[in-house]
Protein backbone atom coordinates (compact mmCIF):
# COMPACT_ATOMS: atom_id res chain seq x y z
CA UNK A 1 0.00 0.00 0.00
CA UNK A 2 1.13 3.42 -1.35
CA UNK A 3 1.54 5.84 2.12
CA UNK A 4 2.94 8.10 -0.03
CA UNK A 5 4.29 11.04 2.92
CA UNK A 6 2.90 11.66 6.63
CA UNK A 7 3.37 15.48 7.43
CA UNK A 8 3.45 16.59 11.71
CA UNK A 9 2.46 20.06 10.91
CA UNK A 10 2.12 20.55 14.94
CA UNK A 11 1.39 18.20 17.84
CA UNK A 12 -2.32 19.17 16.75
CA UNK A 13 -2.28 18.94 13.20
CA UNK A 14 -1.10 15.84 10.78
CA UNK A 15 -1.29 15.62 6.85
CA UNK A 16 -1.31 12.30 5.21
CA UNK A 17 -0.86 11.90 1.67
CA UNK A 18 -1.38 8.65 -0.49
CA UNK A 19 0.38 7.60 -4.20
CA UNK A 20 -2.62 5.57 -5.83
CA UNK A 21 -1.02 2.78 -7.39
CA UNK A 22 -3.29 -0.36 -6.61
CA UNK A 23 -6.12 -1.63 -8.43
CA UNK A 24 -9.54 -0.65 -6.62
CA UNK A 25 -10.04 -4.53 -6.01
CA UNK A 26 -6.67 -3.94 -3.68
CA UNK A 27 -7.64 -0.82 -2.07
CA UNK A 28 -11.41 -2.70 -1.11
CA UNK A 29 -10.07 -5.21 0.85
CA UNK A 30 -10.48 -4.82 4.51
CA UNK A 31 -12.27 -1.67 3.96
CA UNK A 32 -15.70 -1.77 5.56
CA UNK A 33 -17.76 1.31 3.89
CA UNK A 34 -20.99 2.56 5.26
CA UNK A 35 -24.16 2.29 3.31
CA UNK A 36 -23.76 6.07 2.18
CA UNK A 37 -19.81 5.59 1.05
CA UNK A 38 -20.71 2.18 -0.87
CA UNK A 39 -23.71 4.28 -2.76
CA UNK A 40 -21.37 6.78 -3.87
CA UNK A 41 -18.63 4.84 -4.80
CA UNK A 42 -20.68 2.34 -6.42
CA UNK A 43 -22.24 5.32 -8.22
CA UNK A 44 -18.22 6.45 -9.71
CA UNK A 45 -17.94 6.39 -13.35
CA UNK A 46 -14.49 7.06 -13.15
CA UNK A 47 -12.12 3.88 -11.96
CA UNK A 48 -9.43 6.79 -10.70
CA UNK A 49 -12.23 8.81 -8.81
CA UNK A 50 -13.51 5.29 -7.17
CA UNK A 51 -9.68 3.77 -6.13
CA UNK A 52 -9.11 7.62 -4.71
CA UNK A 53 -12.64 7.43 -2.87
CA UNK A 54 -10.86 4.23 -1.25
CA UNK A 55 -7.61 5.36 -0.62
CA UNK A 56 -8.71 8.22 1.61
CA UNK A 57 -10.30 5.23 3.51
CA UNK A 58 -6.71 4.23 3.90
CA UNK A 59 -5.33 7.46 4.78
CA UNK A 60 -8.09 7.58 7.71
CA UNK A 61 -6.77 4.47 8.82
CA UNK A 62 -3.31 5.97 9.02
CA UNK A 63 -4.94 7.95 11.18
CA UNK A 64 -7.03 5.95 13.35
CA UNK A 65 -9.98 6.01 11.62
CA UNK A 66 -12.90 3.97 9.62
CA UNK A 67 -15.59 5.33 7.38
CA UNK A 68 -18.20 5.07 9.74
CA UNK A 69 -16.31 7.93 11.73
CA UNK A 70 -17.15 9.98 8.77
CA UNK A 71 -20.24 11.96 8.07
CA UNK A 72 -21.21 14.92 5.71
CA UNK A 73 -23.28 17.68 6.19
CA UNK A 74 -25.61 19.05 3.82
CA UNK A 75 -23.15 21.06 2.34
CA UNK A 76 -20.72 18.12 1.38
CA UNK A 77 -18.05 18.87 4.08
CA UNK A 78 -16.83 15.41 5.44
CA UNK A 79 -16.86 15.73 9.66
CA UNK A 80 -15.65 13.36 12.38
CA UNK A 81 -17.62 11.87 15.08
CA UNK A 82 -15.01 12.40 17.73
CA UNK A 83 -14.88 16.15 17.01
CA UNK A 84 -11.72 16.90 15.13
CA UNK A 85 -11.28 18.58 11.89
CA UNK A 86 -10.85 16.82 8.82
CA UNK A 87 -10.25 17.76 5.22
CA UNK A 88 -9.84 15.64 2.10
CA UNK A 89 -8.62 16.23 -1.42
CA UNK A 90 -8.20 13.79 -4.67
CA UNK A 91 -6.50 14.91 -7.53
CA UNK A 92 -5.27 12.24 -10.43
CA UNK A 93 -3.47 9.61 -8.97
CA UNK A 94 -2.40 11.63 -5.07
CA UNK A 95 -4.96 11.80 -2.29
CA UNK A 96 -4.30 13.71 0.95
CA UNK A 97 -5.91 14.24 4.51
CA UNK A 98 -5.28 16.52 6.97
CA UNK A 99 -6.68 16.12 10.49
CA UNK A 100 -6.60 18.47 13.49
CA UNK A 101 -8.04 19.92 16.41
CA UNK A 102 -8.49 23.32 14.87
CA UNK A 103 -10.48 23.92 11.80
CA UNK A 104 -8.27 23.39 8.38
CA UNK A 105 -8.40 22.41 4.58
CA UNK A 106 -6.31 20.77 2.26
CA UNK A 107 -5.84 20.62 -1.32
CA UNK A 108 -3.95 18.61 -3.29
CA UNK A 109 -3.75 20.09 -7.88
CA UNK A 110 -1.62 19.07 -10.50
CA UNK A 111 0.80 21.45 -12.16
CA UNK A 112 -1.44 22.32 -15.30
CA UNK A 113 -0.87 24.53 -18.19
CA UNK A 114 -4.68 24.99 -18.06
CA UNK A 115 -4.24 27.29 -14.90
CA UNK A 116 -3.41 29.95 -16.85
CA UNK A 117 -6.57 30.61 -18.67
CA UNK A 118 -8.51 30.45 -15.57
CA UNK A 119 -6.07 32.12 -13.50
CA UNK A 120 -8.06 35.89 -13.72
CA UNK A 121 -10.88 33.91 -12.10
CA UNK A 122 -9.57 33.46 -8.88
CA UNK A 123 -6.04 36.09 -8.41
CA UNK A 124 -5.26 39.33 -9.58
CA UNK A 125 -2.92 38.48 -12.61
CA UNK A 126 -0.96 41.95 -12.05
CA UNK A 127 0.81 40.28 -9.11
CA UNK A 128 2.77 38.04 -10.88
CA UNK A 129 4.55 40.55 -13.57
CA UNK A 130 7.95 39.89 -12.19
CA UNK A 131 7.93 35.50 -13.04
CA UNK A 132 10.66 34.63 -14.82
CA UNK A 133 8.82 32.34 -16.84
CA UNK A 134 5.60 30.27 -17.51
CA UNK A 135 6.56 26.96 -15.51
CA UNK A 136 6.98 29.42 -12.58
CA UNK A 137 3.81 30.74 -12.91
CA UNK A 138 2.09 27.63 -13.41
CA UNK A 139 3.47 26.66 -10.22
CA UNK A 140 2.65 30.09 -8.23
CA UNK A 141 -0.88 29.85 -9.51
CA UNK A 142 -1.04 26.60 -8.37
CA UNK A 143 -0.42 27.38 -4.82
CA UNK A 144 -2.55 30.23 -4.91
CA UNK A 145 -5.50 27.76 -6.07
CA UNK A 146 -4.84 25.38 -3.74
CA UNK A 147 -4.62 27.98 -0.70
CA UNK A 148 -7.95 29.69 -1.56
CA UNK A 149 -9.48 26.08 -1.94
CA UNK A 150 -8.34 24.94 1.54
CA UNK A 151 -9.55 28.57 3.04
CA UNK A 152 -13.14 27.47 0.95
CA UNK A 153 -13.22 24.35 2.27
CA UNK A 154 -12.26 25.65 6.15
CA UNK A 155 -15.22 28.38 6.31
CA UNK A 156 -17.49 26.05 3.87
CA UNK A 157 -19.79 29.28 3.74
CA UNK A 158 -21.89 29.72 0.50
CA UNK A 159 -21.01 33.21 -1.79
CA UNK A 160 -17.62 33.19 -0.55
CA UNK A 161 -15.59 34.16 -3.58
CA UNK A 162 -11.94 33.38 -4.28
CA UNK A 163 -11.34 36.63 -6.49
CA UNK A 164 -13.00 39.24 -4.77
CA UNK A 165 -13.02 37.69 -1.00
CA UNK A 166 -9.31 35.51 -0.31
CA UNK A 167 -6.45 36.90 -0.35
CA UNK A 168 -3.00 35.18 -0.72
CA UNK A 169 0.21 36.73 0.34
CA UNK A 170 2.75 36.94 -2.15
CA UNK A 171 5.57 34.44 -1.18
CA UNK A 172 9.06 33.46 -2.91
CA UNK A 173 9.21 29.60 -3.49
CA UNK A 174 11.80 28.30 -0.91
CA UNK A 175 9.67 29.64 1.92
CA UNK A 176 7.10 26.95 1.69
CA UNK A 177 5.08 29.18 3.65
CA UNK A 178 2.59 32.64 3.57
CA UNK A 179 -0.76 33.90 4.92
CA UNK A 180 -4.01 34.83 3.41
CA UNK A 181 -6.99 36.96 4.83
CA UNK A 182 -10.91 36.78 4.06
CA UNK A 183 -13.12 39.94 4.09
CA UNK A 184 -16.34 38.56 3.29
CA UNK A 185 -19.75 40.36 4.84
CA UNK A 186 -17.34 43.03 6.97
CA UNK A 187 -16.07 40.22 8.98
CA UNK A 188 -12.05 39.74 8.67
CA UNK A 189 -10.20 36.43 9.15
CA UNK A 190 -6.30 35.05 8.76
CA UNK A 191 -4.73 31.95 7.78
CA UNK A 192 -1.35 30.25 7.77
CA UNK A 193 -0.84 28.68 4.77
CA UNK A 194 1.91 25.70 4.38
CA UNK A 195 2.56 24.07 0.84
CA UNK A 196 4.42 21.06 -0.65
CA UNK A 197 5.27 20.15 -4.96
CA UNK A 198 6.25 16.95 -5.51
CA UNK A 199 6.16 14.89 -8.69
CA UNK A 200 4.23 17.65 -10.70
CA UNK A 201 2.00 18.41 -7.74
CA UNK A 202 0.98 20.50 -5.39
CA UNK A 203 -0.65 20.65 -1.99
CA UNK A 204 -1.40 23.01 0.56
CA UNK A 205 -3.03 22.63 3.33
CA UNK A 206 -4.54 26.26 5.93
CA UNK A 207 -5.21 27.05 9.61
CA UNK A 208 -6.66 29.53 11.19
CA UNK A 209 -3.92 32.10 12.26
Amino acid sequence: MALYKTITVDERTKVLIWKIEESYEQLAKGIQLTDHCQQRVDSMKSDIHRRGFMSIRHLMAEAGYVDQDLYYDDFGKPHLKDGKFISITHSFEFTGIIVSEDPIGIDIEKQREKILKIAHKFTPLEEYHTLANEDALIRKLTIVWGAKEGIYKLLSVPGLLFLHHINVTDFNFDDKKTTAAVNYHGKKSAYKIQYLEFEGFTCVYTQVQ
